[in-house]
């Protein structure tokens, strides 16, 4: 008898063991909350975060006590909205109310959290058309729309290098246009597939995410600036191969452009230091990488590798607080602007057929020329 009120005796204090430990875990749980939501609400009312907005589920952004800058973004805008809202941007730009594109697909981000389905081009076009029959503003369209301004400066961060003027070699004159001046990572008439393989599995080295988009075509096909920008690194890369970094003018922007052709990576003359203009060529598609050898074909299929990374900080621009988006819409998006290229005599070298003008590259370059004294 003894021996079994001693085990009820057990049995009873292991009970009470695990009861306070499922308190513990629920009061430690409901601490955290409240410390989370604090520190949400107290980031906000901060001024001076600039970063400080944070998503519902909390995939948006990191909120951070001592940084002010972005630390997250995803970017799930479809084809479909990027080029209705890209239109309505288009076809008011010499309105009185000129609707701004990156603000529609801001509204409709902060409005379903950062998801785009069939209805977010209807949503873009009734906010468009309200707009520019000045039946509201966007001001009051995102007045209670606590994360607009998150949304509004991470597809900033995205897109604010891709429409614009710029002007265009016509019949042996520069004529002037407004629109779509980013263009699609490969040359007009050279045939690609591809698929969204964003965050699949890497091996090579280590395991990893892969953090940019995959176009599969022919050895040699031209490779094109998406955005007017600055070459900010050239050379091999153990994992990229040959491969090509351009940073936008505005800081934020860094695309990488690897795996390119063994032997003749490069489009002639291209340096680190160099300002491109979008739609030229920059280099050829091959499949070297994978080697610390350099110039080593060990990539089994023949692609591009292009990735877009967003900086707010330059803290961001290398090791574990990286930001890199997922592509395939946006690569879909400029499909619609495809830079013709020809080739140049019988070298492999391959330059434009349309001259661009592009006001971004004479700004910055006006703003780096040396005043003479």
């Amino acid at each position: 008898m003894r021996g079994n009120r001693d085990s009820q005796k057990s049995a009873g204090k292991w009970i009470i063991r695990i009861e306070l430990i499922v308190l513990l875990a629920f009061v430690c749980a409901a601490v955290s909350r409240e410390l989370r939501d604090r520190s949400v609400r107290q980031t906000g009312q901060d001024e001076e975060m600039a970063g400080g907005w944070t998503s519902e589920n909390g995939e948006a952004i990191e909120v951070s006590a001592t940084g002010n800058y972005i630390k997250w973004v995803e970017f799930h805008a479809t084809c479909e909205a990027l080029a209705a809202a890209y239109e309505m941007d288009v076809a008011s730009c010499q309105e009185e109310v000129h609707v701004n594109w990156i603000e529609l697909l801001a509204y409709v981000g902060a409005k379903h959290g950062g998801k785009f389905d069939r209805n977010s081009v209807r949503e873009i076009e009734a906010a468009a058309g309200e707009l520019r029959g000045k039946e509201t503003t966007m001001e009051k369209l995102t007045e209670d729309m606590e994360y607009y301004e998150y949304y509004l400066e991470a597809y900033t961060a995205v897109l604010s290098g891709m429409v614009g003027e710029f002007s265009l070699m016509e019949d042996g004159k520069w004529k002037r246009y407004y629109g779509l001046k980013a263009f699609s990572p490969i040359a007009k008439g050279f045939d690609y597939s591809h698929y969204d393989d964003f965050g699949s599995s890497r091996s090579y080295g280590y395991s990893r995410p892969h953090l940019g988009h995959d176009m599969m075509g022919q050895i040699g096909s031209p490779i094109i600036a998406i955005e007017s920008g600055v070459v900010e690194a050239l050379g091999w890369n153990q994992y990229g191969g040959w491969r090509i970094g351009i940073r936008s003018f505005d800081g934020k922007r860094y695309y990488y452009y690897a795996h390119l052709r063994q032997n003749y990576p490069y489009a002639e003359g291209l340096k680190q230091g160099d300002v491109v203009t979008a739609g030229d060529v920059i280099g050829y598609m091959g499949h070297t990488g994978y080697s610390t050898k350099e110039n080593v074909n060990n990539i089994e299929t023949v692609h591009l590798h292009w990735g877009l990374q967003l900086i707010f900080d330059e803290s961001q621009k290398e090791g574990n607080n990286e930001i890199w988006i997922d592509c395939f819409e946006l690569t879909k998006f400029l499909y619609r602007n495809r830079s013709e290229a020809a080739k140049v005599g019988d070298t492999r070298e391959w330059r434009r057929v349309q001259e661009m003008q592009d006001p971004a590259v004479e700004k910055h370059c006006k703003k780096d020329t040396p005043m003479i004294q």
